[in-house]
């Protein structure tokens, strides 16, 4: 007589139909599937690799646009020379309503656009005999004389063909067509790209410069426009090329395409009011009369969860429980 236990004694382990299973197996069969995919929609989902727009391939790539860029930076004309706080005190920046948010927040990076983007890189790099001649007679002349200066050049700029500086007309512009000339060159040469760069830290993080010095110019909002970036365009949730963008921005950016924030000057202060306006609505509705009333109000929920109430009927008040 075999001891054990009968059929009726035996646990309700087999109650259920059972098969081999090897969990180290299928651990590594479903580790290389997911790598696989991974690198695969990488490969043809993922951003794309544009290479980036610096100060030497603008200088390449368009360099009357860089040579006129460097004339309104050192006539202090340019859009980050008159933009304000938090760069210089040059204008009280953005508002939202009479509140002045830039003006509070104060100059915490300042910028001078003639010394850190045209005359301290000239004066660090070994100039020939005319650039030295050059940066001394810029130095020793009064604002108003330079201010003179780069504005005929700038003029006469406009007015050459094509707004190449070799095709100027003759005409009184100082010390300026050699100082910009030599800062094409070391653009041309990526000196430039360093020297803004540099910020005297071991490590050279800080692009600001570059990038406003880059923005001042007009090479670049071509090169973004050409992208579908620009603000008119619904950039700030696009990619470059066909690639999707950052859709969860829709909202956001759907400010700046309509009035009065449109031709606001202080688009990015209401817009950015508006939006804390609306994620305070948000984070509050819960506790906001009539607000949090809606769902119940309008039975919205009814037809999300429509399947439920269906099987589910709601009994009639009048009948007594049992």
């Amino acid at each position: 007589m075999k001891r054990g236990r009968t059929r009726e004694q035996t646990p309700d382990s087999h109650a259920f139909p059972t098969r081999p299973y090897d969990l180290v197996k299928e651990a590594v069969i479903a580790v290389i599937a997911v790598t696989l995919l991974t690198f695969g929609l990488a490969a043809v989902f993922s951003s794309p690799d544009e290479k980036p727009v610096t100060v030497a391939t603008w200088s390449q790539a368009d360099p009357a646009d860089f040579t006129a860029t460097a004339v309104t930076e050192l006539g202090g004309t340019s859009a980050t020379a008159q933009y304000g706080p938090p760069y210089n005190t040059a204008a009280d920046g953005q508002k939202l309503g009479p509140l002045p948010l830039q003006t509070w927040a104060g100059v915490k990076h300042p910028i001078d656009t003639a010394n850190d983007f045209v005359l301290q890189p000239l004066r660090q790099t070994p100039e020939p005999a005319a650039v030295t001649a050059a940066l001394a007679r810029w130095n020793a002349a009064s604002a108003d004389q330079q201010t003179k200066w780069t504005g005929a050049y700038s003029d006469a700029l406009g007015k050459a063909p094509n707004g190449d500086p070799a095709k100027v007309a003759a005409g009184d512009y100082g010390p300026v067509p050699v100082l910009t000339a030599r800062l094409l060159q070391l653009g041309q040469s990526g000196t430039l790209d360093a020297q803004l760069l540099a910020e005297g830290h071991y490590f050279q993080t800080d692009y600001t410069r570059a990038l406003l010095f880059l923005a001042d110019g007009s090479y670049l909002q071509d090169q973004a426009r050409t992208q579908h970036l620009g603000g008119d365009q619904w950039g700030m949730m696009n990619e470059t090329g066909n690639y999707p963008g950052q859709a969860w921005l829709w909202l956001y950016t759907f400010w700046y395409q309509v009035q009065p924030y449109k031709s606001s000057t202080n688009a990015d202060a209401l817009v950015w009011g508006t939006m804390a306006l609306l994620s305070a609505l948000l984070l509050l509705l819960p506790f906001i009369p009539g607000l949090r009333d809606i769902p119940r109000l309008t039975r919205v929920y009814k037809l999300i969860w429509r399947d439920w109430y269906r099987d589910h009927p709601t009994p009639n008040p009048g009948t007594a429980r049992t």
